[in-house]
């Protein structure tokens, strides 16, 4: 009797140490200052100065936008450009975007994503120095560092001055995931990198600078106001959603994971409440779960549109193992696809887009051959270990390692 008591309070013991770990202590846009409230740090470079703006819904100082908090400190903001998704955010993930005005300031609002991902030297002629403010999730597929690639190039070639006002990187407290071969460069990847970078859009603007990877030796003149109190360690939770799909803190954790998805023909819950927290598809067995893709804001033709799916609800999931995990998770790719390997559709799309995602075309040939995810997970070691001294160059905050 005595041994079962003992035996009782360890596992006891333990579950209190499990459930110890589980709550998430977000740091807040109350805790953290990010680039854009600090005013002093970078109006000095605005003054007198015709000024552009990269900016989307995410751009706000406290309550207000960028835009309207530079015109109020007597800012000449003269454009605006617009990334995937568009000035306020609301358009379809790979929607061409057009050119517009801002009902509020009748600023003109150039496309940076559609036709025209670069500024022209027209768009930027009448500019002196270019402001960037969006906040980005850390994944090499989304698609805010491939515009500020491009912005950051052209302000090089036409001899402007850029600012990079730093946010803090919701996944920004771990890195994993297989690096970019340069063979796959796309605007979902457009650099040697791995799929989770581990950085802030300011720190990745300065190893995109300082790696020469604007090309043919060009340098941007780059200036990035840091964020306070903030650092590696930290779980930020962002006060508004980055895009129509990453609507809340789980989709945001399971995007790395989930994003694979886009690949194949399998649902990641576009065309529902809860994106990128559930895994799809009608000829999925032996499944509880069911969701029906519809058309909604941001998925106006959802993938399965229509279709009853069998799947995995890992909202739960999202939220209390996800963050703690700190890598990216293959099970549910690896899973399905041996559930549906050989069904009448093929698993992965024939344009082969899961490859432009991951970067390369060994993860699709080692879920097809049967590799475990931990083989899988081998193979990025090496490539990981050659890129984490290059990010440790160019790191503003305190890390987690």
């Amino acid at each position: 009797m005595r041994y079962q008591l003992l035996a009782i309070c360890v596992c006891l013991c333990q579950i209190n140490i499990l459930f110890a770990q589980k709550p998430l202590y977000f740091k807040t846009e109350k805790t953290i200052k990010s680039g854009a409230e600090q005013i002093d740090e970078y109006q000095y470079f605005l003054e007198e100065n015709r000024v552009a703006v990269v900016a989307n819904q995410t751009s706000m100082v406290g309550e207000e936008h960028l835009v309207d908090f530079l015109l109020a400190n007597d800012v000449n903001v003269v454009k605006v450009f617009a990334p995937e998704h568009g000035f306020r955010g609301k358009a379809d993930a790979g929607a061409s975007i057009k050119d517009s005005r801002d009902q509020k300031t009748g600023l003109k609002i150039t496309s940076l994503y559609g036709k025209n991902k670069k500024p022209s030297y027209d768009h930027l002629a009448d500019v002196d120095v270019v402001v960037f403010d969006i906040q980005d999730v850390g994944v090499r597929f989304y698609t805010y560092i491939s515009t500020m690639h491009y912005v950051m190039q052209s302000c090089a070639e036409m001899d402007k001055k850029m600012i990079v006002l730093d946010r803090p990187n919701p996944n920004g407290f771990y890195v994993d995931g297989p690096v970019l071969d340069l063979k796959f460069q796309s605007f979902i990847g457009m650099h040697e990198v791995p799929l989770v970078h581990g950085m802030t859009i300011g720190e990745y603007a300065q190893m995109v600078n300082g790696e020469g990877w604007l090309g043919e030796g060009l340098k941007c003149d780059l200036t990035v106001i840091p964020c306070l109190n903030y650092d590696h360690y930290d779980y930020y939770k962002l006060p508004i959603k980055p895009s129509p799909n990453l609507p809340n803190m789980e989709s945001i954790f399971l995007y790395p994971s989930l994003g694979f998805f886009e690949g194949t023909v399998v649902s990641v819950g576009r065309g529902t409440d809860f994106p990128f927290q559930v895994v799809g598809h009608p000829d999925l067995k032996g499944m509880e779960f069911e969701f029906t893709p519809e058309p909604n804001e941001g998925a106006r033709y959802p993938k399965l549109q229509g279709k009853s799916c069998k799947g995995y609800d890992l909202r739960q999931y999202g939220n209390d193992s996800a963050p703690f995990e700190k890598k990216i998770n293959l099970t549910w790719i690896i899973e399905t696809y041996n559930q549906l390997k050989n069904a009448k559709t093929p698993f992965f799309l024939e344009n082969n887009f899961l490859n432009k995602l991951a970067g390369t075309d060994l993860l699709m040939k080692q879920i097809k051959e049967g590799k475990s995810e931990s083989e899988i997970r081998e193979s990025w070691q090496n490539q990981l270990n050659e890129f984490k001294p290059i990010r440790k160059k160019y790191l503003l905050y305190e890390d987690f390692e």
